[in-house]
């Protein structure tokens, strides 16, 4: 059967495989390479979330109150709603179990935010060096979510899919922190959030930033991407500067990346880089 898409997919889809061209000098596509935990407390005297140019910092204790109240009145939604279905299930009603079913696929299809930014992505401490299985098979049904889901090909592009991918890989992060996948689990979440759910470009460039905090040699190209992004969404152009510096002068970055690197400094300073030639 045909899907008929509404113009305002196929507008965002347009938009996004524009951006990504537009930002994705070499979006790494090694695809074989390399529930839910209580919701952390952000610290109220903690504001390096907000760099990003957008504001994400925490207004006072009010705020936290109320996102903890939500965050624990969604869980519990989702909860009654499984509980609900199952009832219907076993007792044969069948009609009333689909309702219920379409309901929750519709509340799981959601990115279900956070609010708090340290909540929303999990801390810079971690470290990627540990062979896990079943953090690898996490990894691999979270790629294979994201492919369903049209990452790459904007004509198949689903939103649920996308949404399903992340939660699958910040479940990864969640469970086994000490993974030799987490960091590129949370590449693949900045890229979600930057090309394929809208206005969240704060979210992304955060992951992007966990990607190479846990794991300095991440074969990503985790600090171009959030540069990119920094500079030409969230038009902070001194972090953009700071993030392009290292990726010109790394030897280990892909030789397109630094050149547009070289090349943005340049532009944004007025000054010749000293880049790799």
């Amino acid at each position: 059967m045909m899907t008929i898409r509404s113009g305002a997919e196929w507008s965002w889809m347009l938009a996004g495989a524009c951006a990504a061209g537009l930002v994705g000098c070499n979006v790494d596509g090694r695809w074989t390479q390399r529930m839910p935990l209580a919701t952390p407390v952000a610290y109220l005297e903690d504001d390096s979330a907000n760099r990003s140019g957008v504001d994400v910092s925490i207004a006072d204790a009010r705020e936290v109150d109320l996102v903890e109240a939500v965050v624990a009145h969604r869980r519990d939604y989702i909860q009654s709603l499984r509980e609900l279905n199952r009832y219907y299930a076993t007792q044969g009603v069948e009609t009333k179990r689909r309702w219920s079913m379409m309901e929750l696929d519709g509340i799981l299809a959601t990115k279900r935010f956070r609010y708090l930014m340290d909540a929303e992505v999990p801390a810079g401490s971690l470290t990627a060096d540990q062979s896990i299985r079943e953090a690898d098979e996490l990894y691999e049904r979270g790629l294979e979510l994201m492919r369903r889901g049209g990452h790459g090909i904007p004509a198949i592009y689903r939103k649920d899919r996308m949404v399903e991918a992340a939660d699958v890989l910040r479940q990864l992060i969640e469970q086994y922190p000490g993974s030799d996948k987490i960091d590129d689990a949370a590449f693949y979440c900045g890229e979600i959030h930057k090309d394929y759910l809208p206005g969240q470009e704060a979210i992304a460039v955060q992951w992007y930033e966990r990607a190479w905090e846990w794991n300095p040699e991440t074969p990503h190209p985790a600090r171009f991407q959030a540069a990119v992004v920094y500079d030409y969404r969230l038009h902070d152009r001194d972090r953009a500067l700071e993030l392009y510096q290292g990726v010109a002068t790394d030897p280990g970055a892909d030789a397109s990346n630094a050149r547009f690197a070289a090349r943005r400094i340049r532009e944004l300073t007025g000054v010749a880089s000293a880049g790799r030639p």
